[in-house]
C-alpha cells in the first residue's frame, strides 16, 4: 500500500512539473485546432485581439504553423490550412475543390479577432500558384496576395510524380476546372539527377494552353506581394513573377503591388527565417518510378538566409499597410 501511495504522489509530482514548465514555456499562441464548418486548420490570435489583419497559410504543416504563430505575436491573426494528406482530407493535390477554402474563409471573417475585410492568403511555391487563383477567383473574399517562388499559371495534376497518372486540374471551382497548362510527368533517366527548371520551362513554352492558363491576377481586389530568388533552380518563379507583372500593368491594375527578388537566392527563400539552411549541395530529392534523383534548389545557403530576412521585413511592412 505504501508503494502504491508512493507512486502515486510520484505521478502527481511529474504531472505537477511538466504543467509547471509547460506554462513557463508557452507563449501564448497556442492554436485553436479547428476540425468544423468544412475545413480543417491550426488558428492562431492573442486572446484580447479584435478586429486584426488576418493571413491564411494555405498548406498549412510546420511552414504554415510557423507563420501563424509569427503573425498572432505581432497582433495580426494567422490560420495554418492544410488540405491534402491528413484524415478527412484529399490524398493528392489533384481535383482539389476551392469550396474548401471558400468554406475556412467564411468561418475567420465572422472571428473576432478578424477584420473580415482584411483577410490575405499567403503560400509558396505551388501553394503560391493556390494563393494567387483563390485571391483572382473570390476578389471578394480575400484582399490581398502573398506569394513566395509564385507562378504565373495553373498546372495539371502531373507536375507531380506521385499524383494519379491520369490528366486532372489541380483545382476545381463549382465543378468547373480551374484551367490549367497540361503537362506529361517527369521522366525518369540513366543519370541521378532531374533537371526540373527545365521541366517547367517546356510547360511555359506551349502558347496555346499558355494564355488559357493564365491566373486572372488582373481580378484580385487588392494589394499583391511577390518574393522570388533569382537563382531559383526548382521552377522559373522569377519569369512567372515578372509575368504576372506585365499582366497587371497591362490591365492596369490599381492596387499596391511589389515584385522583390533577391540575388544568390533560390527556391528555400519562403522556409523558416529563423533556421539556417548549411546544406552544402543545395539539392532536393525526388522519387520517380522507384528511383531516387536529385534536383537543384539553386542559390546558396548565405544568399537564401539574406532573401528569407529581407522578405520578412518586407512582409511586415506590407501587412502594415492594411493597418
Amino acid at each position: 500500500m505504501k508503494n502504491y501511495i508512493i507512486g502515486f504522489l510520484a505521478v502527481l509530482l511529474f504531472i505537477g512539473l511538466y504543467l509547471l514548465i509547460d506554462n513557463i514555456l508557452f507563449d501564448g499562441f497556442k492554436p485553436q485546432e479547428i476540425h468544423q464548418d468544412g475545413f480543417q486548420g491550426n488558428y492562431y490570435a492573442q486572446n484580447e485581439a479584435k478586429n486584426q489583419v488576418a493571413v491564411i497559410l494555405l498548406g498549412g504543416g510546420q511552414w504554415g504553423d510557423y507563420w501563424g504563430r509569427q503573425f498572432a505575436q505581432n497582433g495580426y491573426v494567422g490560420l495554418s490550412l492544410p488540405y491534402t494528406r491528413k484524415e478527412g482530407l484529399p490524398t493528392l493535390p489533384e481535383e482539389i475543390p476551392l469550396e474548401y477554402f471558400e468554406n475556412a474563409l467564411k468561418w475567420l471573417g465572422k472571428q473576432e479577432a478578424v477584420n473580415p475585410s482584411k483577410i490575405l492568403v499567403m503560400g509558396a511555391s505551388r501553394n503560391a500558384e493556390l494563393a494567387l487563383v483563390l485571391a483572382s477567383v473570390m476578389p471578394q473574399k480575400i484582399n490581398g496576395v502573398v506569394a513566395y517562388a509564385p507562378s504565373s499559371v495553373s498546372w495539371s495534376n502531373t507536375v507531380l510524380p506521385f499524383n494519379s497518372d491520369e490528366l486532372k486540374p489541380s483545382w476545381t471551382y463549382k465543378g468547373v476546372d480551374i484551367p490549367y497548362i497540361p503537362m506529361e510527368k517527369i521522366s525518369p533517366n540513366t543519370s541521378s539527377e532531374i533537371n526540373t527548371l527545365a521541366y517547367w520551362k517546356s510547360g511555359l513554352q506551349n502558347l496555346e494552353e499558355h494564355e488559357k492558363a493564365s491566373i486572372r491576377v488582373e481580378n484580385i481586389n487588392g494589394p499583391i506581394l511577390l518574393f522570388s530568388g533569382k537563382e531559383d533552380g526548382v521552377w522559373p518563379s522569377v519569369e512567372m513573377a515578372n509575368e504576372i507583372e506585365s499582366r497587371l500593368l497591362k490591365h492596369e491594375f490599381q492596387y499596391p503591388f511589389h515584385n522583390i527578388q533577391f540575388e544568390n537566392a533560390g527556391h528555400l527563400i519562403s522556409t523558416n527565417p529563423d533556421i539556417e539552411s548549411n546544406e552544402p549541395d543545395r539539392n532536393g530529392f525526388l522519387t520517380i518510378e522507384g528511383k531516387a534523383y536529385e534536383y537543384s534548389l539553386g542559390g546558396t545557403a548565405a544568399g537564401d538566409q539574406k532573401a528569407k530576412l529581407e522578405a520578412r521585413e518586407k512582409l511586415y511592412e506590407f501587412l502594415k499597410g492594411f493597418l
